[in-house]
């Protein structure tokens, strides 16, 4: 016999008990984003290469050693989406899309990564993205953190993660400061480790974000990011400040936050916790407002975050495990006899146009009666509608109460009121 297929590495399957609980996250997310005026749009998983170079930067960790990347039969080079944003503004351009008017968008789907598969981090993941064109904030900053504070209250962790908050400057700004912490790294580069002396002339300033604490402990004598900003950025960020304060958000100010993407300037902040162990970001963002023009569009400011499920849905379980409601059906719909098996369908159907919210199974008689109450206990029904052929004459039905075990004859045309007085559906 042949061996079983089994799932790629770092690629789970995600089962109908756990679903219950991302369901519940997702549609608690999609309401927020609702109330605050933001639309859905859908890209695709499979986008050119050159899009993810000249957005994330060919240097960058992501494009060097993470991406699938493969030829397909034209020789078009393409790629498995690492991030959202860059199609986000692809798609932007195409549709002239932030040329018309202000846009506030999310999307939210698989993302594929080739990294070290560990707990909170696969190599495909989930991710639900937020992007707004066309607003240069503070304001709209101050938006989207708010949007996630929000998230926060309403999943009940507020308490559980806390916010940093950074400036990058203008792309001048940071190129001047690249330029001082260069020379820093270069003057101390015999305590850096091979994986930062590699990035000191590529990306000098992901060296920031090395979990290693003896360079961390260097680090903190490094030139800091505040000390370089432009005049515009300053007062950017101060206003920033300025509105989270206000708004009783609670923040630290993280001069060695600076994101893992070239894209960013002004802005960046991460939502972080201390439960997920090693993989403590949970939610993160900021400014990117050369990024349209660098893909081949009109200047446009833009700025946006995403939050990987995945650690979103751990993060859950670790503190608030009460959240998910459970996966239990109302009611089994248990069937014995010829003339009961042709009913049991168009009964179904009547009582779901009659009770669109009540979660219910139907046999259709397969195995006694017995065995089906079995099933019906064994999928969480509260209670079971019997069906046998006694009731087909009469037009009658059995509602048995799984947990107490009694059980009462009514008339079907009963039904559905006493559903809702038994189930308490509304």
């Amino acid at each position: 016999m042949a061996n079983n297929i089994e799932a790629i590495r770092g690629m789970k399957d995600y089962l109908p008990e756990e679903i219950v609980l991302w369901q519940r996250i997702e549609k608690t997310l999609k309401k927020v984003l609702d109330g605050y005026g933001y639309s859905e749009i859908r890209l695709p998983i499979v986008e050119h290469t050159l899009l993810f170079q000249r957005a994330i930067g060919k240097v960058t960790d992501v494009v060097e050693k993470e991406m699938y990347s493969f030829d397909d039969r034209k020789g078009d080079n393409l790629t498995l989406r690492p991030e959202g944003t860059a199609g986000c503004v692809r798609a932007g351009i195409k549709h002239s899309l932030i040329y018309k008017k202000e846009q506030r968008l999310w999307y939210i789907g698989p993302m594929f990564r080739y990294e070290r598969p560990q707990k909170g981090r696969y190599r495909q993941f989930y991710q639900i993205g937020v992007e707004v064109f066309g607003q240069e904030g503070p304001d709209v900053d101050a938006e989207l953190i708010l949007i996630i504070a929000r998230w926060w209250r309403e999943l009940g962790i507020s308490h559980h993660v806390s916010l940093e908050i950074n400036s990058l400057g203008s792309m001048e700004a940071r190129a001047r400061y690249r330029n001082a912490l260069v020379a820093f790294l270069v003057q101390n580069k015999e305590h850096l480790n091979e994986n930062c002396r590699r990035r000191i002339y590529t990306n000098p300033m992901r060296v920031l974000d090395t979990k290693n604490s003896d360079i961390q402990a260097l680090l903190k004598k490094a030139p800091v990011i505040t000390d370089y900003l432009d005049d515009d950025s300053r007062f950017h960020f101060y206003s920033l400040c300025e509105l989270l304060d206000l708004s009783c958000i609670p923040y630290r100010v993280n001069p060695h936050l600076v994101r893992g993407l070239d894209y960013y300037n002004r802005t960046v902040f991460e939502w972080i916790t201390t439960f997920l162990g090693s993989q403590s970001t949970v939610c993160g963002g900021g400014h990117y407002d050369s990024l349209v023009e660098q893909l081949g569009g009109r200047a446009t400011p833009a700025v946006g975050f995403a939050m990987g499920l995945e650690r979103l849905v751990l993060l859950m379980q670790t503190v608030n495990p009460y959240f998910a409601v459970s996966n239990r059906i109302d009611a089994y719909l248990v069937v014995a006899g010829d003339k009961a098996k042709r009913e049991a369908l168009q009964l179904a159907e009547q009582l779901r146009d009659a009770l669109p919210s009540l979660r219910m199974m139907t046999n259709y008689g397969v195995g006694s009666f017995k065995k089906q109450l079995a099933i019906a206990d064994k999928q969480g029904a509260r209670i079971a509608i019997i069906i046998g052929e006694n009731e087909t004459s009469t037009l009658q039905v059995i509602i048995k109460d799984l947990i107490t075990g009694k059980q009462e004859k009514l008339a079907r045309l009963d039904l559905v009121s006493r559903l809702i007085s038994f189930l308490e559906i509304k």
